[in-house]
């Protein structure tokens, strides 16, 4: 199979942890005998270095003319006190925006070898295999009228948390989807007591499980969710939220996977003609511009995102479940960065990614 791979290593560690992703991607490329194609684009503050603004115009190019995209980390603090439209943030929403990417897959699993690495108890955190369905291109980050107006006392900020049927439809449907192919549960997120734009949330996604009979659906509210995370985490499969809920509750998995280094996801959307979803894919983490240049960076988050990669915009499921799999027996290995709390000295970001590809076998 021809893989064409735009890859955007973006800010800070975000080009550390790319490098090792790709290493993955090349060593899958050749272990399985696919042709694989590579372009690079700017995004984030290096691009508002190189070119002036945070997405140039030629990253998106790229970005549609690619089979899929795969993203380090945007974000430098250098850009932190100026205007949104000019922060790196605002090149990763444009390129969300640009693709027409609305659902965000995030997968939080608790690893056996990383248990002590969660704040939580074992016996808690033990069994922990979900995907959070984050919707990506609505909701109060989108909404507008929006922005800082008046001044002195008279200051007023102004945000909008707005949806429509079909948006909601969509992602409902995704969300269903993936349950019917896992154990078949799923936990519609919102804060329906209070909010009228949630109420609309819990009806449509009510309409939408009629098409599900086989899935067992649970609304619950937002705060309750956050706290059943912590106190029963196993109780999910599938969550499905609204863009700023799911943006929230998702960090929070962080601490049930261990480390926020741990988490991949993916945002993807329309079916292409053979099946394949358009995809974007990315670690959950941020730039953390503080150990940039150590070699210190957890690359697991980024390599995850390739398996999730090789799933859903190539249907490689053997491929996928091969970096799965040897992401596990290096977690097992012990050869792991210091986020993960390794009983020896450290493992570099390279270490991990070189690691990684030997428990993939092949030459």
């Amino acid at each position: 199979m021809h893989l064409q791979v735009l890859i955007l290593p973006g800010d800070g560690i975000g080009t550390e942890v790319t490098c090792e992703a790709v290493r993955v991607l090349k060593h899958v490329a050749k272990v399985y005998g696919h042709e694989l194609t590579l372009t690079e684009g700017l995004l984030g503050g290096v691009a508002i270095h190189k070119k002036g603004t945070p997405l140039p115009d030629e990253t998106v190019k790229l970005a549609l003319e690619a089979d899929a995209t795969l993203l380090g980390a945007v974000g430098l603090p250098e850009f932190d006190n100026v205007a949104p439209e000019k922060r790196p943030e605002r090149g990763l929403l444009g390129i969300r925006k640009a693709l027409g990417v609305y659902a965000n897959l995030r997968p939080v699993r608790a690893y056996s070898a990383l248990l002590n690495s969660s704040p939580l108890k074992n016996h808690l955190v033990e069994g922990t295999d979900m995907i959070i369905v984050r919707e990506l291109t609505g909701g109060i980050y989108y909404g507008t009228p929006r922005g800082i107006s008046g001044e002195g006392a008279e200051t007023r900020a102004v945000n909008t948390m707005t949806y429509t049927r079909p948006e909601i439809e969509r992602v409902a449907r995704m969300a269903f989807t993936l349950a019917r192919a896992r154990r078949r549960k799923l936990a519609s997120v919102d804060k329906s007591n209070v909010l009228e734009n949630s109420q609309l949330w819990r009806k449509v996604v009510t309409e939408v499980a009629a098409e599900f009979p086989d899935v067992e659906l649970e609304h619950i509210l937002v705060d309750n969710c956050a706290m059943q995370l912590i106190l029963n985490p196993r109780r999910f499969d599938i969550v499905l939220t609204e863009n700023m809920f799911g943006d929230i509750l998702s960090d929070e998995g962080a601490v049930l996977a261990g480390s926020i280094g741990m988490l991949p996801s993916a945002s993807i959307g329309a079916r292409k003609p053979n099946g394949a979803w358009v995809g974007l894919y990315e670690p959950v983490h941020g730039s953390a511009p503080d150990i940039a240049g150590q070699n210190k960076a957890n690359p697991l988050g980024a390599i995850g995102s390739v398996a999730a990669m090789l799933e859903y915009s190539f249907g490689l499921k053997e491929e996928a479940a091969a970096v799965n799999n040897a992401i596990e027996k290096v977690l097992e290995s012990g050869r792991v960065t210091a986020d993960l709390k390794p009983a020896g000295p450290p493992a570099s970001t390279t270490d991990v990614g070189q690691a990684v590809c030997s428990f993939i076998g092949g030459k």
